[in-house]
């Protein structure tokens, strides 16, 4: 599930519904628990994050006391408003806890309760875990699987395109991720020790580049790249995706995305850019605007900029143009160019034909 469905889904499930999110370290999986919370209308003090890799059976059931000549169990102070008051508890990192820890935290997962103090009827239980074979975890068996709504969480470029332009990361790393989101996070076999790219690092680099005065946006297009950007980079990013932000940054000047065309058409510098484009840098560029229409629906304004940098390419790039657009089933969008261009489109065909 991405990260838009699951924050539709969640909050229509019942409270006493036990939810697990499994998913790679670094997409936000406790952030988009604390957004989920926000939406509920429970206030950061109510949003409970424990990590139970940290902890023991103590810091679960709390500690023996003699009350009217009994003991029992007094439980820590967070799990004894949790069952006073409407909580959110995040259990984090729940397959990295002991098995004792494992077991009290499946009690609270299938009761409700924990050596015999009930929750709150409308606190509600949230787990998170890394799940997959390079992850030093433990295994959850069937019976506590089954005690959750257990979603697999995939979060997408578009997910973290969304969350980062709201947050204000760099516009030049957000463009950078656009255009080349293979970069936003490894995929394929893992190399023990290696650095690699996540949606957390992404967040943490923005941070510490406008932190050390490197942020990318003051340094577009400029040779040579900012003295520090690589070496701060590579300690979040690893090498080979710290080497293709610097060169991205250092050659913005000759980027454009497609937001560009369809947004700021009538800007000279954009129209500049494009009039300055080789046959294959602005193939390339039509390539970005079918990736913009395969997601997106055009206004008819986006239409109209489209329409007018078309007509500067040549026939052979409009052609291919129109036949990639038809590929994406994109009807919508189809029509809002052709009827733009359609006088242009026949012309171009017509006189393809006759030279044949």
């Amino acid at each position: 599930m991405d990260i838009k469905n699951f924050l539709e889904t969640v909050p229509r499930l019942p409270a006493d519904i036990a939810i697990l999110v499994r998913g790679p370290h670094g997409i936000g999986k406790s952030q988009l628990f604390r957004q989920i919370a926000k939406g509920l209308g429970f206030a950061d003090a109510d949003f409970i994050d424990r990590r139970l890799s940290q902890m023991t059976e103590g810091d679960l059931l709390g500690l023996p006391e003699l009350t009217d000549g009994i003991t029992r169990f007094a439980p820590p102070d967070w799990y004894m408003s949790a069952c006073k008051a409407p909580k959110i508890v995040l259990l984090d990192e729940f397959n990295r806890a002991t098995p004792e820890v494992m077991q009290c935290g499946f009690q609270i997962v299938l009761d409700h309760e924990l050596n015999g103090w009930k929750l709150h009827p409308e606190t509600r239980v949230y787990a998170a875990i890394n799940a997959s074979p390079e992850y030093i975890v433990n295994d959850m068996d069937p019976a506590l699987l089954d005690r959750f709504w257990t979603i697999d969480l995939e979060p997408t470029s578009d997910d973290w395109l969304d969350w980062a332009k709201s947050a204000g990361v760099d516009e030049l790393i957000v463009d950078f991720i656009r255009q080349q989101p293979r970069h936003l996070r490894h995929t394929g076999q893992i190399e023990p020790g290696k650095i690699y790219p996540s949606q957390r690092s992404w967040d943490r680099l923005d941070k510490s580049l406008k932190h050390a005065g490197l942020a990318p946006t003051d340094f577009a297009g400029q040779k040579p790249g900012p003295v520090g950007m690589y070496a701060i980079a590579i300690g979040f990013l690893g090498f080979e995706t710290s080497s293709a932000l610097v060169d991205f940054v250092m050659n913005y000047d000759a980027q454009i995305s497609a937001e560009d065309i369809l947004d700021s058409w009538d800007n000279p510098v954009v129209k500049n850019k494009v009039k300055k484009l080789s046959a294959d840098k602005l193939n390339a560029l039509t390539e970005k605007i079918i990736d913009h229409s395969a997601k997106n629906s055009w206004t008819a304004q986006q239409a109209d900029n489209l329409a007018s940098m078309l007509k500067t390419a040549n026939g052979e790039i409009l052609v291919s143009f129109i036949n990639k657009l038809m590929s994406t089933n994109r009807v919508d969008n189809l029509r809002l160019i052709h009827v733009r261009i359609r006088d242009l489109l026949m012309k171009t065909v017509t006189s393809a034909a006759t030279k044949k």
